[in-house]
């Protein structure tokens, strides 16, 4: 894992709010309805802007959002003003023992040590509670999103979604999954804003980043992708649930 890219999502909260998509409310009402009747106490691990902390508390959860960048937080509680928020990370989480019904990921798990995560987890999740992740995934088995893949190059969670999904470990059991498939109608400075918002590209020199922009408007220029119209990006959403024991 290279913690340059992990941490580097703080220099570009505007475009990770504008270029990533929600989450299906049916795939996070998932991950929550395991959980034993009014557990909904729920920690929202790598809550970056707020994108899945919003799906939570349409669930009735509360939601303490945890995220290692300050400046992300700074970001979830212009949006979210009324959810605690605390640095941490999935392997150090500031919350007591056995403190929370349930801690759920969003577009994060693939940046964490997967056992020392597990145990940290299972230290704060109450038994009989859950820990979760969730990705929207572009769905590459269209043409045109393979493209624009091959321009910006994959990611690691592109890559542990399609390779078998996460690791989960103690104290946590079997894990279910599903899948759900959907689109987002998208702008050309939309489908921009979401390159910009990916670890590679924040990362990259400038030299790389003029070239994907250039790249993907040549892609769009092909697709006839005028500036104002909008193009449905097909997404995939990948859950993953396991009960504590």
């Amino acid at each position: 894992m290279s913690v340059e890219r992990a941490t580097s999502f703080g220099a570009a909260t505007g475009s990770y709010d504008v270029g990533r998509p929600e989450y299906p409310q049916d795939a996070v009402d998932w991950l929550l309805d395991g959980l034993p009747e009014g557990a909904r106490h729920v920690a929202d691990v790598g809550a970056g802007t707020g994108k899945l902390t919003r799906a939570l508390l349409a669930t009735g959860a509360d939601v303490i959002a945890v995220d290692p960048d300050s400046e992300m937080l700074a970001a979830l509680r212009r949006n979210l003003p009324d959810v605690p928020t605390s640095v941490g990370t999935a392997e150090r989480l500031p919350l007591d023992d056995a403190s929370v019904d349930a801690v759920v990921l969003g577009q994060a798990w693939h940046w964490v040590e997967p056992i020392a995560a597990s145990a940290e987890i299972g230290r704060v999740v109450r038994p009989g509670g859950t820990l979760g992740a969730i990705w929207n995934v572009r769905d590459d088995r269209v043409d045109w999103v393979q493209r624009l893949t091959a321009i910006m190059h994959g990611s690691p969670a592109e890559q542990m979604v399609a390779y078998g999904g996460p690791r989960f470990a103690e104290p946590f059991g079997e894990m279910q999954t599903r899948r759900w498939e959907w689109s987002r109608e998208m702008t050309r400075e939309q489908l921009h804003e979401m390159a910009r918002s990916r670890s590679a590209v924040i990362t990259a020199s400038a030299e790389e980043k003029e070239r994907i922009e250039r790249e993907m408007d040549a892609l769009f220029d092909d697709l006839g992708l005028a500036p104002g119209r909008t193009i449905a990006m097909p997404y995939v959403t990948a859950a993953f649930r396991a009960t504590r024991d």
